[in-house]
C-alpha cells in the first residue's frame, strides 16, 4: 500500500524529503506536487520503475517522458543545448514549461523518442519538488498524473493514494496543485514551436499566439 507523506509546501522537512528520495533510489514510483499538476516520478536509471509509470499512464514508447531537473546546468547535461535554446529556457525557468530537446548520451535510449532521439525536460517552480531533486542529486523521470477515466488531473493526495495504492509506493502531499499541465515547447528547430498550451505563457519564450 502506498505511503503518504505530508511535506510543508514552503519549508519542506528535510527528514521526510530524504525518506522520499530514498524510496526513489530503491526503485519506488511516487506521486509528487509540481507547479502545474501532481506528477508521477521515478529514478532515471530504473527500467522497471519507468515501465510502471508507462503502464499507469498507458503510454507507448513514442510518448515523451520528462526529466525534471534542478537547474539549467542539469538540463545541459542531459540535452543538447545551444545558445539560443539556453536563452529561451532561462527566460521561462523555473516555471510550468516542458521543453523538447535532442537528448545527450546521458539519457538512456529507452527514454528517448524512438525516431527523433528527443526528450522532454523541465525545471519546476515548486519548493517540495526542488527539495526532492536536490536530495536525489539527479533528475526525476516524470509524467503528469492522470487517474483512470478522469478528464482532469487530480488535486487531492488522499484521492490519489486511494486510487493508486497498489500501483505506486508513495504520495507526497505538498499542498494544492492546479489542473493545468505544463506548456510544451519544441526547441529542436530553428524557432520554438508550441506543442501544447498549458499553464506557462508561451510569450515567455517568444511565441505569439493567434488571436
Amino acid at each position: 500500500m502506498a505511503q503518504l507523506f505530508s511535506i510543508h509546501p514552503v519549508n519542506p522537512q528535510p527528514r521526510l524529503v530524504e525518506r522520499a528520495a530514498a524510496m526513489v533510489r530503491s526503485g519506488g514510483v511516487i506521486a509528487y506536487p509540481t507547479d502545474s499538476c501532481y506528477a508521477l516520478g521515478c529514478q532515471l536509471g530504473n527500467k522497471d520503475a519507468i515501465e510502471r509509470i508507462r503502464t499507469i499512464r498507458q503510454f507507448d514508447d513514442r510518448h515523451h517522458l520528462t526529466l525534471v531537473c534542478r537547474d539549467l546546468s542539469e538540463v545541459a547535461q542531459y540535452a543538447q543545448v545551444g545558445n539560443q535554446q539556453y536563452r529561451l529556457m532561462k527566460s521561462a525557468t523555473p516555471g510550468s514549461f516542458t521543453f523538447i530537446l535532442r537528448a545527450s548520451r546521458e539519457v538512456p535510449r529507452r527514454l528517448q523518442h524512438p525516431k527523433r532521439s528527443t526528450i522532454g525536460l523541465r525545471i519546476p517552480d515548486q519548493l517540495v519538488a526542488l527539495a526532492l531533486l536536490e536530495a536525489l542529486g539527479e533528475p526525476l523521470v516524470s509524467a503528469t498524473l492522470m487517474l483512470r477515466d478522469d478528464p482532469i488531473p487530480p488535486t487531492d493526495p488522499a484521492e490519489i493514494r486511494a486510487q493508486l495504492e497498489h500501483d505506486i509506493d508513495l504520495v507526497i502531499d505538498g499542498g494544492p496543485c492546479g489542473i493545468e499541465p505544463t506548456t510544451v515547447v519544441d526547441l529542436t528547430g530553428d524557432a520554438p514551436e508550441l506543442i501544447r498550451r498549458g499553464r506557462g505563457d508561451p510569450a515567455r519564450v517568444g511565441i505569439r499566439e493567434a488571436a
